[in-house]
């Protein structure tokens, strides 16, 4: 499984509108791709934000002036000025007095124009999730899942270098986890997806480096959530380079050289 289809089950998991067999598909992918796992995260939360629905917002004050002002025929004009409007006047007198006149129309109580109201936006916020839902369910594609969603600019990285041709990957163990980095020459991009990262201070972040030869070249900085991450490496990646991570202080290393042993490194070739 691709992770652009992960992503296509995971929208539909978060939505409840998985078959039972892509739910199972999408089960087994979750367990298999641990570095996925923020996908299914982002989607969850968004499914959630939906649900908690809208509260009734009441229209403005002048609606039910507005509505009269549309709906009610203005009052009749002099007929001194308008020479047809006096030929209808004269018409109307001719009229028998036996003929009672029209009753003007009856203005709609304000409690009705907000009833109205209230019931057109309420079908508006379910036609949009509706609409979202059909959108998913016909395999709506990854990029405009991610623009509405906002992933994250490293998850989206991380999905265009799983789709490229020439995408490869290298994986590290270090102590209490597990790092694998991705990478596609032709987009020239790296992301660094890592499980199991340490609990550090609040003033200190991880720092991600490219380790050639002697040199270390700084890549960026990245914080982690309950010890997983998955963090895109700024600069251009060499054939043969190491990358590391190590824990600076909050910003990154001021002088722009590692200050403590990296807590993991992972080699590329």
């Amino acid at each position: 499984m691709t992770v652009g289809e992960f992503a296509e089950l995971s929208a539909g998991h978060a939505l409840s509108a998985l078959s039972a067999e892509d739910a199972e598909r999408f089960r087994a992918a979750r367990i298999a791709h641990p570095e996925w796992e923020e996908i299914a995260a982002q989607d969850e939360l968004t499914a959630s934000t939906l649900a908690e629905g809208a509260a009734p917002v009441a229209p403005p004050l002048d609606v039910r002036s507005r509505l009269l002002a549309a709906i009610v025929p203005p009052l009749a004009a002099d007929p001194a000025a308008d020479p047809q409007a006096a030929d209808e006047g004269q018409a109307a007198d001719d009229i028998p007095e036996t003929v009672p006149p029209a009753s003007p129309p009856t203005a709609p109580s304000t409690e009705i124009v907000q009833t109205v109201q209230r019931r057109n936006w309420t079908r508006g916020l379910f036609a949009l999730v509706a609409s979202f839902v059909l959108l998913v369910g016909i395999g709506w594609g990854v990029g405009a899942v991610s623009q509405v969603w906002q992933t994250p600019a490293s998850v989206t990285a991380l999905h265009e270098i799983q789709d490229a041709p020439d995408a490869a990957s290298a994986q590290a163990e270090f102590d209490g986890g597990t790092a694998t980095a991705h990478w596609s020459v032709s987009l020239g991009k790296v992301v660094l997806v890592a499980d199991g990262l340490p609990e550090i201070p609040s003033d200190r972040t991880f720092e991600l480096w490219y380790v050639r030869g002697d040199a270390a070249i700084a890549a960026g900085t990245f914080s982690a959530d309950g010890g997983t991450s998955t963090a895109q490496l700024s600069g251009q990646m060499q054939p043969g380079d190491v990358i590391a991570v190590t824990v600076e202080q909050a910003g990154g290393s001021p002088d722009g050289t590692p200050t403590t042993t990296p807590v993991l490194t992972v080699p590329t070739a």
